[in-house]
């Protein structure tokens, strides 16, 4: 098919003010960090690990079904704001500058079975430089799944909405064997030595969150084994689910679009942003919404910024409307219920040959200026 038209792409002075008004806010932002984003993940993290400790002990008295309930729910709420809004920013650098071991992106770690440091260059790196460009983001599909008409249509697409929720399922570790690239192993162009590398990494990890929730904890409630195995495994799959449905939300619902990888050519940060824009879209809801999302529900911002510190995105995401509106771009942004549902109805059309609707672009890079991935953080 032919790829869609270039003249509805912004002049390239136009690309020029969106890099600068855009990294006007970003810079304003990182001048004003100190105690009051301290004090936020400082406090966040408490209560986190106090939500995480009550579900287990409430686990422990699982027989009776109130606290069996109570404690699933703690846990399943730890694990999320684990996942998001902890050790997502965290491991993001967003709070490096605090000096603080707790709380540094080396050092962090998280409860789910992907390796931190890995997940950092398959996300930080690949996934937040080349957002959305086929061929070199594979957080299109996760290697699992077709999510455009451009991907060759193959037999196995029809299982897509079957292979969509087995992922939504198994989440942390479709996560965690994302890295292996096992298409590029069949196809030759990574070792099976390199894979194996990784995979060792992945069964370290896996192996240890395997023990903890399904073994140690359930052996330490005694007669309690059964309900507190249960209650790991429910608030496991609820961590899944949620994480999947954020991500998948912030990626390919109505409106966002892929891009052909020509557009890396000389790329100006301008013409990064753009793609940025294009490539994301938020979800609405409230304050608790948002920091269990890890306000990934501010996808666009997140993009746009990624090493800003997450619970700003709300206060910087009316600027970022602003500077699209006044640009005449696009600001994707919608209820969860419309994002997921276009999601679905994209994941089953794609299951078809030839269905769904196209939305890659090839957009010639602008004239060079600053390379766009200088302030990105860098791959782990």
């Amino acid at each position: 098919m032919s790829l869609p038209t270039t003249d509805t792409r912004p002049s390239e002075a136009t690309l020029e003010s969106l890099g600068r008004e855009l990294d006007a806010i970003r810079d304003r932002v990182l001048a004003d960090l100190g105690p009051t984003d301290a004090r936020y993940i400082r406090r966040l993290l408490r209560r986190q690990r106090r939500l995480e400790l009550g579900g287990r002990a409430l686990l422990f008295a699982g027989i009776f079904p109130p606290a069996w309930l109570a404690g699933t729910a703690a846990l399943a709420a730890a694990k999320i704001l684990d996942n998001m809004e902890v050790g997502h920013n965290v491991m993001h650098g967003q709070y490096d500058w605090m000096n603080d071991p707790a709380l540094s992106s080396r050092h962090f770690d998280w409860d789910t079975a992907c390796p931190g440091r890995q997940w950092q260059h398959s996300h930080n790196y690949m996934h937040h430089t080349f957002t959305n460009v086929q061929e070199v983001d594979r957080d299109i599909g996760y290697g699992v799944l077709r999510m455009s008409e451009e991907q060759p249509w193959r037999v196995k697409d029809l299982g897509n909405p079957l292979w969509a929720t087995l992922l939504a399922v198994f989440f942390q570790y479709g996560v965690a064997l994302h890295d292996v690239e096992v298409e590029r192993v069949r196809d030759g162009r990574k070792s099976p030595r390199e894979a194996l590398a990784v995979l060792r990494g992945v069964w370290r990890k896996t192996r240890r969150q395997t023990l903890k929730d399904y073994l140690l904890f359930p052996l330490l409630a005694g007669p309690f084994f059964l309900p507190v195995l249960l209650g790991n495994a429910t608030a496991n799959l609820a961590r899944n689910l949620w994480a999947y449905t954020i991500i998948f939300c912030g990626h390919f619902p109505d409106g966002t679009e892929q891009f052909h990888k020509s557009v890396l050519e000389d790329e100006s940060r301008g013409h990064w942003y753009y793609r940025q824009l294009l490539g994301s879209a938020n979800i609405e809801g409230g304050r608790l919404f948002h920091i269990f999302s890890g306000h990934l529900s501010h996808q666009i911002e997140h993009h746009l910024f990624p090493m800003l510190p997450a619970w700003r995105y709300a206060q910087i995401g009316p600027e970022v409307r602003a500077v699209c509106e006044a640009h005449g771009l696009r600001y994707n942004s919608g209820p969860l219920s419309r994002q997921f549902g276009s999601v679905v109805r994209r994941i089953f059309a794609l299951a078809l040959p030839g269905r769904g609707e196209r939305r890659v672009r090839g957009l010639p890079a602008p004239a060079a200026a600053t390379p766009a991935t200088t302030a990105l953080p860098e791959a782990a």
